[in-house]
C-alpha cells in the first residue's frame, strides 16, 4: 500500500468538491436543455481531468498507483454508463422536463459520491480487519453478475419501489413540476411535486449501484485514496456524458453481458488474492495490469459486438437489467417501454 499524505487527501476531496461545485453552476445558471456541442465539450474536459489526475499520480506515486487509478477509473466509468441507463429510464417514467434534467443528474451524482465515500470507508476498515472481507467482496461480485446477465432484458421498477412509494403516501403528489421546485402549494395545500419523486428514485437508485461498485473497485485496488479518486473522477462529468450518449445508450445491447464477464473476473481476482495472501502463495494473482488489459478489452468487445448486432437487428434495444424480476405490471398512465429504451 503506498502512502498518501493527509495534504494529498485535502487537495483531492477539495479539487472534487471545487469541480463538482462548478459543474452545478454551469448546470444551475441557466436552466436549459444541453446540446450536443455542449455535452462533448464538458465530457471531453471531465476525461481530460481524470487522466491528468491520474498521470500525476503516476508521475508522484510510481506507476504501480497509476496502473491502479487507471483500472480503478475504467471499472467505475463503465459501471457508470449502466447507471445513466437507469437515469434514462427514470426521466423518461417521470417525464421530467429537459431544463430540468440537469438538476436531477446533478442531484445524483451528489448522492453517489457521498454514499460511495461512505462505503469506502466502511469496505476499507472491513478488509483492514478481515481479510476474508475479499472472499465475501468476490462472491457478492459473482452473484451480481449472474444475476446481471438473467435479468438482462428487464428494467427496475422505478416508480414503485419502496422509497418512491412512502414519499407517496406521506403527502398528495401534484402533476406540475412548479417551476422545479420540490414542494408547492395547489389549493392551499402542501403538495409534493414529481422533482422530488425523481429524487428519491436516483438517490435508491445510486444506493444499489454502490453496493456494487465499490467492491468491483476494491477488486483492482485496495488502497483507499485511490478508490475515493477512481470514483469521484469516474462520477464527475456524468451529467455531460449523460447528454453524449444517451442516444448510443439503448444500442449497447450487450452492455449488461460485457459488465457481468467483468464483474465475474473481478469477483474471482478477489477470491484468489485472499487464498494468495492467507492459504497458500503458490495460487497465483491476477496483477493489475492484466485486470486493466482485461476490462478494456471486454468493454472494446461489449462495443463493437453490441454496434453489429444493431446494424443487423435495427429492432432491437438495450435495456438497463435489473437485479430482480419486475412483477408489477406498467400502469396505464407510463409510457411504453419502446419509449424510453
Amino acid at each position: 500500500m503506498i502512502e498518501i499524505p493527509l495534504w494529498a487527501w485535502g487537495a483531492t476531496i477539495a479539487l472534487i468538491i471545487g469541480l463538482f461545485v462548478f459543474d452545478l453552476l454551469v448546470a444551475v445558471r441557466r436552466p436549459h436543455a444541453v446540446g450536443l456541442g455542449e455535452a462533448t465539450f464538458w465530457s471531453v474536459f471531465y476525461i481530460a481531468a481524470a487522466v491528468t489526475f491520474g498521470l500525476v499520480l503516476w508521475w508522484t506515486a510510481g506507476s504501480a498507483a497509476g496502473t491502479e487509478y487507471f483500472a480503478g477509473w475504467v471499472v467505475e466509468k463503465s459501471l457508470s454508463v449502466d447507471n445513466l441507463f437507469v437515469f434514462v429510464i427514470i426521466l423518461a417514467r417521470f417525464q421530467v422536463p429537459p431544463e430540468y434534467q440537469q438538476k436531477v443528474l446533478l442531484f445524483g451524482i451528489a448522492a453517489a459520491l457521498a454514499m460511495r465515500a461512505v462505503f469506502i470507508a466502511a469496505g476499507a476498515a472491513a478488509i483492514h480487519l478481515f481479510s476474508f472481507t475479499f472472499v465475501l467482496f468476490g462472491l457478492a461480485l459473482l452473484w451480481t453478475a449472474a444475476q446481471l446477465v438473467r435479468h438482462r432484458n428487464e428494467e427496475p421498477d422505478v416508480r414503485d419501489n419502496w422509497l418512491v412509494r412512502r414519499s407517496r403516501s406521506i403527502m398528495p403528489v401534484s402533476d406540475d413540476f412548479h417551476g422545479g421546485r420540490m414542494l408547492a402549494r395547489e389549493d392551499g395545500r402542501r403538495v409534493v411535486t414529481p422533482l422530488l419523486l425523481v429524487f428519491v428514485a436516483i438517490g435508491s437508485t445510486d444506493l444499489l449501484f454502490a453496493l456494487d461498485s465499490i467492491p468491483a473497485v476494491f477488486g483492482v485496488t485496495g488502497e483507499p485514496f485511490i478508490v475515493f479518486a477512481a470514483n469521484a473522477f469516474a462520477l464527475l462529468g456524468l451529467r455531460a456524458l449523460f447528454f453524449l450518449v444517451e442516444g448510443l445508450l439503448e444500442r449497447l445491447v450487450y452492455l449488461s453481458v460485457g459488465l457481468s464477464v467483468i464483474l465475474a473476473f473481478i469477483g474471482v481476482k478477489l477470491i484468489l488474492l485472499f487464498v494468495h495472501e492467507d492459504v497458500s502463495e503458490s495460487v497465483p494473482e491476477i496483477p493489475t495490469p492484466l485486470s486493466l488489459a482485461v476490462i478494456l478489452g471486454v468493454l472494446a468487445v461489449t462495443a463493437v459486438a453490441s454496434l453489429l448486432r444493431v446494424r443487423a437487428h435495427p429492432q432491437e434495444r438495450a435495456r438497463a437489467g435489473t437485479l430482480r424480476t419486475r412483477r408489477r405490471e406498467p400502469e396505464r398512465d407510463e409510457e411504453p417501454a419502446a419509449s424510453s429504451r
